[in-house]
């Protein structure tokens, strides 16, 4: 006899942690390349502009974003594991053509693979957990969702450092992503249920109405402009990961042009995605308490001030406490915004909001190298930071002006949402 459905973290415990463990493997295929990658482009391939040593974000950043849409969309459709196990698949090959890259266009090619691979990955298992635990501990699950995945991110960006000071840039470094990529297929394949009738189970909870009806055009529009709380969302997820792309990209180079060694770099490469991983441990469940879009807007204040102190400081303690403050924002923001979107749009259609809402969020990826690129080609590294930092700074306020606040309110009936109410 099959167990009934029952939606809560409580009754979904084991597939809970057990989709954490994949998130974080998910996570440290990142995390491979966050020291070693911009020092590759510059050491290795001898890149000089910063816009050419950026592309291999560029091209991350924009097939990822793409590939969220049509994540969400197709987990609506399929599933979840179909979608989750394609995601592996794709990853396995990143790693090795790293290792074996004969010239500087395989890494960029290899990073677009990584973008399909996390795109997937990443998506189907935010989705997964939201599907599980339901509306009231939403914030809760995105903070460990956001949490493992980040602080692999950090674990490894730590380990390659120290390998990659012992051994060199390649190939020792880009083992670890290897075996990431075949331990998350092997989980996924054997031990991952699906969870898409969960999310049909708390849809038929609130009924069908013409918001819970909406096509994909619909869902775009909506997430992306129309409705106020899913489109603040969606900008304040493009500019943080904006910021993102800005440390993942030219940190290393600005850190190792002023000194600091590979092993140096990599500890605070690995010290801002360690603490955001932990900080959501904790912002994740206080947006339950709390809500969601003052920890956001001021989250992104606190990034805005942590990149203007980075860019205005020199050595490592004064940009380790830089990197921490940027931890910190970010862990307020992550999981905040994703339990936003998960507040707002109906179980039926929340994939698809999910998937397009991180189609902008990791646009930024690209739009933050393209941006810092140029303006440290133009003006130097410190100039790409205090830019990044002031458009930081205006997300926050474009979140305070616009958003309302979403946590508590019914997921897109015509009562919850004004914008969703005046759909034609």
């Amino acid at each position: 006899m099959t167990t009934p459905r029952q939606l809560g973290l409580r009754e979904n415990l084991a597939q809970f942690v057990l989709l954490v463990g994949v998130n974080a493997l998910v996570g440290g295929m990142v995390g491979q390349e966050r020291t070693v990658l911009p020092l590759l482009a510059t050491e290795t391939f001898q890149l000089k502009a910063f816009s050419a040593a950026l592309t291999f974000i560029v091209a991350f950043g924009i097939v990822k974003a793409i590939t969220n849409l049509f994540a969400g969309a197709l987990s609506d459709r399929f599933g979840r594991k179909p979608v989750l196990v394609t995601g592996w698949l794709v990853g396995i090959p990143v790693p090795l053509m790293i290792i074996w890259a004969p010239s500087w266009t395989w890494v960029i090619v290899a990073n677009a693979l990584l973008g399909v691979n996390q795109g997937l990955t990443w998506s189907t298992t935010v989705i997964m957990k939201i599907d599980l635990v339901g509306p009231k501990r939403r914030g809760t699950a995105m903070g460990l969702n956001e949490f493992a995945g980040y602080l692999a991110v950090a674990i490894t960006a730590l380990v390659t450092g120290y390998i990659a000071q012992r051994t060199g840039l390649r190939p020792e470094p880009f083992f670890l992503g290897l075996s990431y990529a075949a331990l998350g297929l092997a989980l996924s394949v054997i031990f991952v249920r699906e969870t898409r009738g969960f999310a049909q189970l708390e849809g038929a909870g609130h009924g069908s109405t013409a918001a819970s009806q909406l096509t994909l055009r619909d869902v775009i529009r909506h997430t992306t402009y129309r409705e106020r709380a899913l489109s603040s969302c969606s900008q304040a997820g493009l500019v943080n990961n904006l910021n993102d792309g800005l440390a993942w990209g030219l940190f290393p180079i600005f850190f190792a042009q002023n000194g600091l060694s590979i092993s140096e770099v990599g500890l605070l490469a690995a010290l801002y995605p360690g603490v955001w991983g932990l900080g959501q441990l904790v912002t994740g469940s206080l947006s339950d308490r709390i809500g969601r879009k003052w920890l956001i807007a001021f989250g992104m204040w606190l990034q805005a001030i942590a990149l203007g102190f980075i860019a205005a400081s020199r050595g490592l303690m004064p940009w380790a406490i830089g990197a921490i403050m940027l931890g910190i924002g970010t862990a307020m923001v992550y999981p905040t915004l994703l339990a936003a979107i998960g507040d707002v749009a109906h179980p039926n259609w929340r994939a698809s909001a999910v998937g397009v809402y991180r189609l902008w969020r990791d646009a930024g990826f690209a739009v933050g190298a393209l941006v810092a690129g140029f303006t440290a080609d133009a003006v130097g590294l410190s100039g790409a930071i205090w830019l990044v930092a002031v458009i930081t700074a205006v997300s926050g306020g474009v979140v305070a002006w616009r958003m309302y606040e979403t946590k508590g309110r019914p997921p897109s009936t015509t009562s919850s949402s004004p914008d969703l109410a005046r759909r034609p």
